[in-house]
């Protein structure tokens, strides 16, 4: 009776229902170029990590503006940082990964974020998207829910949109690139909205070219973190006419400078 049920459903053309018993595919699952970047599981995302390391490494990046302010970012990887040691290599600020999704948050973003403001740094939080999971007011309200929000103590940053190379499959995350200037757009006012500042936007000249058309829409608005790995940042993406944050470096540790002066990133965070 069950074969001829079976045949009779294949000639209506009906898909067989799964039993409650059979596995189903397990999402996120890092590509081998993720993998080989250290993205083993759903979660192990970072910032830049596609970027490709320059045969020689510099601590000061060759272009840099005289007047600047020099720091780094982390996420899991890191695990529990020695903020006073990064102190006492000239950092004087940090951005930490709080998010990723709507399925992940740092285990290590307490130590992270309070230890580096502890020692005397200003800090910001950052989310890596993954547009094709959830719409981005839903990320956005996520990240904030989960130390992303911001206060005006002259310590925080506004919080940063890591929006890159998707590690778990298609490089534009199956989105056009009108979608995806509207998901960055949605997960930006839904920020906003909650948080009264307009959030960073970390990317690249590539991908941003590729996903979003070098989409002009955020330059006026939403501060550029651009990602080159080099001496000098290159082309900028987007418009923007500077940058606010350029990370250059991952040796040892991913190294980020600040365009401008120490008090120009204290009313950075303050808004």
């Amino acid at each position: 009776m069950k074969s001829l049920l079976t045949a009779a459903i294949a000639a209506f053309g009906l898909a067989l229902v799964p039993t409650a018993g059979a596995a189903a595919p397990a999402p996120h699952q890092p590509t081998p170029e993720a993998k080989a970047h250290g993205i083993t599981k759903a979660g192990d995302a970072y910032l830049g990590w596609r970027q490709a390391q320059p045969t020689t490494t510099t601590t000061t990046p060759t272009y840099a503006p005289a007047a600047s302010v020099y720091g780094i970012d982390v996420s899991s990887h890191q695990g529990n940082v020695n903020w006073t040691y990064w102190w006492g290599q000239g950092k004087r600020f940090a951005y930490v990964k709080a998010t990723e999704g709507n399925y992940y948050r740092n285990p290590y973003f307490s130590q992270q974020y309070t230890g580096s403001y502890n020692v005397g740094m200003i800090r910001g939080a950052y989310h890596f998207a993954t547009p094709n999971d959830s719409s981005g007011a839903n990320q956005a309200n996520y990240f904030v829910d989960r130390g992303g929000a911001w206060s005006r103590d002259g310590r925080t940053l506004p919080g940063a949109l890591d929006i890159e190379y998707n590690p778990y499959g298609a490089t534009c995350y199956g989105k056009t690139q009108a979608g995806m200037v509207s998901w960055i757009r949605d997960f930006l006012n839904t920020y906003k909205s909650r948080t009264g500042r307009d959030a960073v936007i970390y990317t690249n000249l590539d991908w941003w070219s590729r996903c979003t058309g070098n989409s002009t829409a955020f330059n006026q608005t939403n501060p550029l973190w651009v990602a080159r790995y080099a001496s000098a940042p290159g082309t900028l993406p987007g418009g923007w006419g500077f940058y606010t944050f350029w990370q250059y470096s991952s040796s040892p540790i991913d190294q980020n400078v600040f365009n401008g002066t120490q008090e120009r990133l204290v009313a950075l965070a303050n808004g």
